[in-house]
């Protein structure tokens, strides 16, 4: 026997309108009945769209009216160019007024009748709305479908006589199974790259799943709404429409498409049946008084699976013309993808893969990475940039990415390229907690920075010494001859172990130089004196630290550490009130640049600096001095796929004048300028984000100086200490507030 295919309508009347959707029924034409929809006014007071800066402005108040368009956010594809142009799509329905402005000259002449001759001229008005919904005409009259460029495939298949006495549109239309697979046989045959089925009944006889099989296997996407027995059958609609559930048959190949229907809240409708069974093939989208007009031209506010389905064909039809290489594989799964999740995380039983976002179908997916490679791109984090680099990248860094649905977009990555936090100089220059140990005796002295605090992280003691304290740092010097000295040390760097000639009285200034902020491991001194003449080989390894954000949240913010090692080679001298010193070092960072990070969009990390520093000290008098030093940089970033070589100038200087025994005996006066190690040139020479190639200037509009003073005396058995400090755009920002400071310390040995 012929299975006879029933819509059924949710028997709900609305204030505003009535509800006219799809659901499951009995074979033979029983159907549940719903009042006479009432007409609803389409007149806008909404706000008038702004002033269009694109060449088209979609954002109009047709668009604010056409709900189940803006629901699902298709303003971000019209802005992006699809419009459905281009793209048959076909509706198995009641027909379509063949007279109405909503589809001129947009109906294929292949449209047809396929249960009589009485052409496509629409009686009930359901197959009307339901394509106004999917495709109407964009005319700034009443809505306009989501695809309102797309060209209807109108394949009608209601029984004769069966929907021209109908009330509200449905009310006794019937479908036949047999004529229903004829008109999808009719659509593949046309090409059409999706048709909306806003049917349901019985499950599929073997005609029509024959159909559904050959339209799957051609790439035909197919829509079939859920059902509406949310209210009238609570326990069926736990799953979807006995029609619909062909989607979990292996005909179905991935490409049946179940509808449910939310409000305008995005909770699923009552009335909608629910993903259950077919969880995987389950899309939500509007369903809940939906603005459409009818056969008649009459506009009403529609509720039911009927109209959520169209949705989710517009937007099948929207994605087929803006990325017309994509499979129809991909583009189901795309939906799917960039669906709003809804319910329990995930796919779920009730929302199935969630409700229908275009602005996220729209945008990239998934993995990224440079077009053409292997090489990934983070929307969200392609940089974390150092001190030295400040505030650089001010402008757009344009770029090609390529999803993982193989679809290119142009973005600008220079939001992606953060910055480390700006470090305020007290906390750190007090070190407040804990205690320093020294001793000397012959030729060795040691020195101990230790923390009695049970965070602290231990370097070196033993198991009981370390239950009681944490060493911080630790340094011995050996003087193995007059001329010759060693200088061993944890947790301090190389140039603090062997003091040379012009840094053996260096005041106690709080503000130091932390555009490379290291955290030294270990490190080692030798300094072999030639009379007057004394050359420093030294060595150290350690951590790079900067701060980074999170990729999944502000609670994962944090300093992250990065190996680096440093080599260098001095050489000092004295000539009466003058001292000279002048040092080559040679610093390898193995996941840094600079104490910068870089992802592998940008030519990934890892870098080797040389700098040359020189200095000065001249004592123009007994208890003055005057000390100068300036330091430059050269940073060498290796050529790869993304970037070619290029090189990073840097530079800092200072300079110091110091009084002592200035008020009492003992006492000293310092005062300071410098400017911490800076970026003055270069950049990252970036060979393929686009067309064409773009130099990435590292070079920050900030230029951080620094004043400082420090006044130290001797007091009772110890020193006091007391320092003011102004930093001017400090971290080389140049937006960022003075950073003033003041400290008064008291130390004592015991």
């Amino acid at each position: 026997m012929t299975a006879i295919r029933a819509r059924l309508l949710a028997g709900l009347a609305l204030p505003l309108g009535a509800l006219a959707g799809c659901g499951g029924g009995e074979s033979g034409g029983s159907v549940a009945s719903t009042p006479t929809p009432t007409p609803v006014s389409v007149t806008s007071s909404a706000t008038p769209a702004p002033t269009p800066t694109p060449t088209v402005n979609y954002d109009t108040a047709e668009y604010r009216r056409s709900n189940a368009a803006a629901q699902a956010q298709a303003l971000t594809a019209y802005n992006a160019g699809a419009t459905g142009a281009g793209v048959l799509v076909g509706v198995i329905d009641s027909g379509v007024d063949a007279t109405s402005s909503e589809f001129a000259g947009r109906i294929s002449p292949l449209s047809a009748d396929f249960a009589g001759s009485r052409g496509i001229q629409d009686e009930g008005g359901h197959g009307t709305a339901v394509s106004d919904v999917l495709l109407g005409a964009r005319n700034d009259t009443g809505i306009h479908g989501v695809a309102f460029n797309a060209t209807l495939l109108a394949l009608r298949t209601d029984t004769p006589g069966t929907c021209a006495s109908a009330t509200g549109g449905s009310d006794g239309c019937t479908h036949n199974d047999n004529n229903i697979a004829a008109a999808l046989d009719a659509a593949v045959s046309a090409r059409a790259r999706v048709v909306n089925i806003s049917l349901g009944g019985t499950p599929a006889n073997t005609r029509l799943r024959g159909a559904i099989d050959r339209a799957t296997a051609a790439g035909t996407i197919i829509v079939i709404a859920a059902g509406n027995e949310g209210v009238t059958n609570p326990v069926a609609a736990n799953n979807p429409d006995m029609l619909a559930q062909v989607a979990n048959d292996p005909i179905a190949r991935g490409l049946v498409i179940i509808a449910g229907a939310t409000d305008s809240t995005g909770v699923l409708a009552d009335f909608s049946n629910r993903a259950g069974n077919g969880a995987t093939n389950y899309l939500a989208a509007l369903g809940s008084r939906v603005r459409a007009v009818d056969e008649t031209g009459t506009s009403y506010l529609y509720s039911g699976t009927s109209f959520a389905a169209p949705v989710i064909s517009g937007a099948v039809a929207l994605i087929a013309q803006a990325f017309p290489t994509l499979t129809p594989a991909q583009i189901v799964a795309l939906l799917y993808r960039s669906a709003d999740d809804r319910g329990a995380t995930g796919v779920d039983t009730v929302y199935g893969n969630g409700e229908i976002n275009l602005a996220r179908a729209f945008g990239p997916i998934g993995s990224l990475s440079l077009p053409g490679s292997a090489v990934p791109v983070s929307l969200s984090a392609n940089a974390t940039l150092g001190g030295a680099m400040g505030d650089a990248v001010k402008g757009s860094l344009s770029a090609v990415i390529r999803d993982e649905f193989g679809r290119d977009f142009g973005v600008d990555l220079a939001p992606t390229l953060t910055r480390t936090a700006v470090r305020r100089t007290l906390a750190g220059g007090l070190a407040l907690l804990g205690r320093n140990l020294s001793a000397a005796g012959g030729r060795t002295s040691f020195a101990l920075a230790i923390d009695d605090r049970e965070s602290a992280r231990p370097l070196m003691l033993t198991s009981r010494e370390a239950g009681q304290a944490r060493v911080l740092a630790g340094s011995m010097t050996i003087a193995v001859s007059k001329d010759l000295k060693l200088g061993f040390g944890g947790g301090v760097g190389a140039d603090g172990l062997l003091p040379d000639a012009q840094h053996s009285r260096e005041p106690a200034f709080l503000v130091t130089d932390r555009s490379l902020d290291r955290a030294p491991l270990g490190a080692f001194a030798v300094r072999q004196a030639f009379g007057r003449i004394g050359v420093t080989l030294a060595a150290e390894s350690g951590q790079m630290q900067l701060w980074q954000r999170g990729e999944v949240g502000p609670m994962a913010d944090g300093v992250r550490r990065y190996a680096y090692s440093q080599v260098s080679a001095g050489v000092d001298g004295r000539a009466g009130p003058v001292a000279l010193t002048a040092k080559l070092s040679r610093l390898d960072e193995r996941a840094t640049v600079l104490g910068s990070r870089f992802g592998a969009a940008l030519g990934g990390n890892g870098a080797v600096s040389w700098f040359a520093d020189v200095g000065a000290t001249v004592s123009p008098g007994e208890n003055m001095r005057l000390g100068a030093t300036w330091r430059r940089g050269w940073t060498g970033l290796g050529a790869n796929s993304v970037r070619g070589h290029s090189v990073l100038l840097t530079q800092g200087l200072s300079g110091t004048v110091t009084r002592d025994n200035l008020w009492v005996a003992g006492d000293s006066l310092a005062l300071r300028y410098s400017e911490p190690l800076r970026v003055t040139g270069g950049g990252l020479d970036l060979l393929a984000l686009g067309s064409m190639p773009q130099l990435l200037s590292l070079t920050p509009s900030g230029r951080e100086r620094d004043w400082e003073a420090v006044y130290a005396r001797p007091l009772g058995r110890g020193w006091l200490t007391a320092n003011t400090y102004l930093r001017r755009q400090a971290g080389h920002y140049a937006t960022a507030p003075d950073d003033l400071g003041a400290a008064v310390r008291y130390s004592f040995g015991f």
